[in-house]
């Protein structure tokens, strides 16, 4: 029987301490709203009230790139959906129970591992555990009937709290321990604690606190029945430092902290530059507004006449100018720079290359950690039924990320040229077709009926285009 102390069961990894902090400002970043309000990352004025600074809170807006950076590279990574061969285990019953509701609460197997990977595109890794109910049957019929197979449980960095690795002959780590926080609040947490051995179930009263006497309560034992701990990591991109991984939002958040602080200092300049100060003496009548009336002694010294405070509008200029530079930034960092832009852009030819193969480049790394990552769940999901996996999963090596509204112009232009071929005007008409359609059903019936059009030579007939002379002309 296990026996862990109170002092193992709240102990936390070296590396899980060093990350805490930019595990919650990453997540608040991505979360936005009263998550993100309520971080402290607004900058404070000198001598600014409590009551002034909340009021400063509720009217500063937050554009939120990190959210918005997390969600292309998934639409990118998930557009093509990957390939899955799953060897033996096909037409499985407890393998297609499984890819419909992978995590016994109703998801499929495509939807967690999409939300897996938002996690580890958040916290640079996201941690998987492959369990089985540990319910006895008698028969494979009774433990289909009862649709008692594997599942999956998805656990944020910030919930696995220990970890251990050892090294193996060979030179391959092991993990040999785990400790989960399955449930917390600020009076106790329930811990589920791995080993190869067991797994064991923890009550902890004042989990939080480092010197209380509360002994733990042991509330579930079971026996390993698979001899290793089932444990999944997914990689956003790896490091050097074991089971943690390189965060997409940590260069961005800092950037989007930093707009955040900028746009406050807008609204403060809009709403004194729609509200200015009056200055004025105590014996002059006056109040400032629309209509208002100012009252001065006949005898007054000119220099002492009232006057508005009003901030210039080159401040503001140079704060939006200030942000766009900020944003700049980040669409270098993500290499987003013609995924995100809002306004159009003249980049060369070559640098919109550079950018497309640079992102795909990043793409293509995380598609590799995903491939990795689901092959170790396929093996554990096996490994738990007594077989062993012998597919193959592959998820796209290249993304489509060509920048289509600049190809349409490209392939009109050519259209416009003038060129006496059949041939060739066909093959544009497909082109152009392809910028346009995205099914492949419906281009392979537009292809048909451009390959069966006939069309005289010289009798094309192509709009004009602006800037661009045809042949004839």
């Amino acid at each position: 029987m296990a026996d862990y102390n109170r002092e193992y069961l709240i102990s936390k990894h070296q590396d899980y301490k060093d990350s805490l902090h930019n595990w919650n400002f990453h997540y608040r970043s991505y979360l936005g709203g009263d998550d993100f309000s309520l971080g402290n990352f607004l900058n404070r004025y000198i001598l600014e009230t409590d009551e002034e600074y909340l009021k400063r809170l509720d009217f500063t807006p937050l554009d939120n790139h990190c959210r918005n950076v997390v969600q292309i590279y998934s639409s990118f990574l998930f557009r093509v959906p990957p390939t899955r061969d799953y060897g033996s285990m096909s037409g499985d019953p407890q393998l297609e129970s499984f890819l419909k509701d992978s995590d016994l609460d109703g998801r499929s197997f495509a939807n967690v591992i999409k939300e897996m990977q938002t996690q580890a595109s958040i916290y640079g890794h996201c941690w998987g555990i492959i369990d089985k109910p540990n319910i006895i049957t008698k028969t494979r019929a009774e433990e289909l009937q009862q649709d008692i197979r594997p599942y999956m449980s998805i656990y944020s960095p910030e919930n696995v709290t220990n970890w251990r690795y050892e090294r193996l002959a060979n030179g391959k780590y092991y993990l040999t321990s785990l400790i989960i926080v399955e449930d917390i609040n600020p009076e106790r947490a329930i811990l589920k604690v791995w080993s190869l051995e067991d797994i064991c179930t923890y009550h902890v009263d004042d989990y939080m606190t480092d010197h209380s006497t509360a002994k733990p309560k042991l509330l579930d034992e079971q026996p390993n029945a698979l001899g290793e701990i089932p444990a999944v990591i997914l990689y956003n991109q790896k490091s050097q430092r074991k089971a943690i991984g390189i965060s997409d939002l940590s260069d961005v958040a800092e950037l989007q902290q930093s707009i955040y602080n900028d746009y406050s200092e807008i609204e403060q300049l809009i709403r004194l530059s729609n509200h200015p100060n009056l200055v004025k003496t105590p014996n002059v009548q006056a109040s400032a507004g629309a209509g208002s009336i100012i009252e001065m002694p006949e005898d007054m010294d000119a220099n002492l006449k009232p006057y508005i405070i009003q901030p210039s509008s080159q401040s503001l200029e140079s704060i939006m100018k200030t942000i766009q530079m900020k944003v700049d930034a980040i669409n270098r960092i993500t290499h987003m720079g013609s995924v995100r832009g809002t306004e159009k852009t003249v980049n060369s030819g070559i640098a919109l290359q550079t950018e497309f193969q640079l992102l795909n480049a990043r793409l293509s790394e995380k598609a590799d950690l995903l491939e990795n990552a689901e092959e170790r769940i396929w093996s554990l999901f096996a490994k738990w039924q007594n077989k062993v996996f012998d597919g193959e999963i592959n998820y796209p090596d290249t993304f489509d990320l060509r920048d289509y509204a600049a190809d349409l112009q490209f392939l009109q232009t050519a259209k416009a040229s003038g060129i006496k071929s059949e041939t060739f005007m066909k093959e544009v008409d497909k082109q152009i077709a392809r910028s346009v359609v995205e099914e492949d059903e419906t281009i392979s019936t537009i292809n048909d009926e451009i390959d069966n059009s006939t069309v005289a030579i010289g009798q094309f007939s192509t709009p004009a285009i602006e800037g661009v002379e045809t042949a004839e002309e």
